[in-house]
């Protein structure tokens, strides 16, 4: 069964890997449409603006969140514990008492 769990956390890190990827590319897009936005000006930068916050920034956002969900299932699978405290023994040095 670990066996399982491991591939299908493999199979889904990977998925996670590149839709967040794609995920962060699309978001520095937006960036660009913004600046050239700015840089043309008028009506015509009103509505890039308009379709970047109405129609491209919801989607990046759900994909982005499934892509987490994605990442979070495939961790959990994997057996992998992240952002928790581990109790770590401390070495004393020759010197210290």
């Amino acid at each position: 069964m670990k066996e399982i769990c491991k591939k299908i956390s493999h199979v889904l890190k990977t998925i996670f890997g590149y839709g967040i990827m794609v995920t962060l590319f699309a978001g520095g897009l937006t960036f660009f449409g913004y600046v050239a936005a700015l840089i043309i000006g008028g009506d015509v930068a009103t509505a890039i603006c308009t379709v970047i916050y109405k129609d491209i920034i919801p989607v990046i956002i759900y994909v982005s969140v499934i892509m987490v969900l994605l990442g979070l299932v495939a961790m959990y699978l994997a057996g992998e514990k992240a952002l928790t405290p581990e109790k770590k023994h401390a070495h004393k040095h020759e010197g210290e008492v």
